[in-house]
Order: C-alpha cells, then structure tokens, then sequence
C-alpha cells in the first residue's frame, strides 16, 4: 500500500505567521485583502542595488492602494545575504529607503 498522503493545513498565505527581523510573530492575515508581492532578498547580490531600488520606487506608487511588499531575505543561494536579520533589515531602510516589511532571514 502507498504511504498516504495529508493535505496542508495551510491553503492561503494568510494563514501563515512569521518572524518580522526583530524576532516578533506577525500573522500574514493582517495583509489579507491586499495585493502582496513576497520577495527573496539579498544584500550582497549582483542585483541588489537594482532590486532593492526598483522594490523601493514600486512601493512608494502603489502603497495606498492596497499593495504590500513582504520582503525575505535568504542566504541560500550561494551565501549572498550573511548578515543577521537586524543588520539586513538596516542596510535596506537606511540604502534604500524601504518601508515595506522586511522579515526574519529565512
């Protein structure tokens, strides 16, 4: 007999909670109703400045329109995001002037 198989409990992003970059649980369903563009982040990048600017200059147009940006970093692919969750979440807002949440590293 094949092993059998269970559904996730999990069927819409806003049933998730994460870590914001201070270590705090946030409940993705304070965003429900919006339009959400999740991101994978990394400071060190070849396309870091771009992407945090282009993410940046997208925000600051669509932001009271029921648009939010929920940004990840991740040091998974080939090690281009090493500092802590505090030190990416403060080169990002102070460089590039994010406003948008920036989560724990994942």
């Amino acid at each position: 007999m094949g092993a059998s198989q269970s559904s996730p409990k999990e069927t819409s992003i806003h049933q998730f909670t994460v870590k914001d970059s201070s270590g705090k649980e946030v409940d993705l369903g304070v965003y429900k109703g919006k339009v959400l563009l999740v991101v994978n982040v990394a400071s060190k990048c070849g396309f870091t400045d771009s992407n945090y600017t282009q993410l940046t200059e997208l925000y600051s147009k669509y932001k009271n329109k029921d648009f939010e940006i929920l940004a990840f970093p991740c040091n998974q692919f080939l090690h281009q995001e090493p500092g802590t969750s505090q030190e990416i979440k403060e080169f990002a807002c102070t460089r590039f002037k994010a406003e948008y949440p920036i989560f724990q590293k994942v």
